[in-house]
């Protein structure tokens, strides 16, 4: 059983390893997809990205999108993205809106952390919640470990 966190250089979109992966990463509950990692997502795989917006398009009629819900999106065989809604607005120049939200990402990763379990993956992703949502990696490192690391999943984190 892994029980750390594994950091290496690279980029997330192109996963290590063998085996089932999922991708996850944060993303904001006002529809917003064009900044960030996201960018990169999209020009890998265009299906990520048309998922969510379909999501957001669907809120309040029972599709699930809110806080702390977590989005499995197959990309190609094998590999899956993990939209986790897990910031609250988006940051806007000039503001002091800080949209990460440490609950809902705890939440999300919960989820993801059944979601890799069900599929039998590893989970690869950039520093979630520290760019454009304003987070604290040293908040969110632990929620890792705490919902998916404790679980005996395989975590990597990339940094470019």
């Amino acid at each position: 059983m892994n029980s750390a966190i594994e950091y290496v250089r690279g980029d997330a979109t192109r996963p290590q390893g063998d085996g089932p992966k999922v991708i996850c990463h944060v993303v904001n509950d006002a529809g917003g997809w064009g900044r960030g990692f996201v960018v990169a997502l999209s020009r890998r795989w265009p299906q990520p990205e048309a998922a969510y917006r379909r999501w957001y398009k669907e809120r309040g009629s029972g599709s699930g999108f809110a806080l702390g819900q977590m989005q499995l999106v197959p990309a190609e065989p094998g590999v899956w993205v993990a939209n986790m809604v897990g910031q609250h607005g988006i940051r806007t120049r000039g503001s002091d809106h800080v949209p990460v939200r440490y609950e809902a990402i705890d939440q999300a990763l919960n989820h993801l952390g059944d979601a890799a379990l069900r599929l039998g993956a590893s989970v690869h992703m950039p520093r979630i919640g520290t760019g454009l949502a304003g987070g604290r990696w040293e908040r969110i490192e632990p929620l890792i470990q705490d919902r998916l690391v404790s679980r005996g999943l395989t975590v990597t984190v990339y940094e470019l």
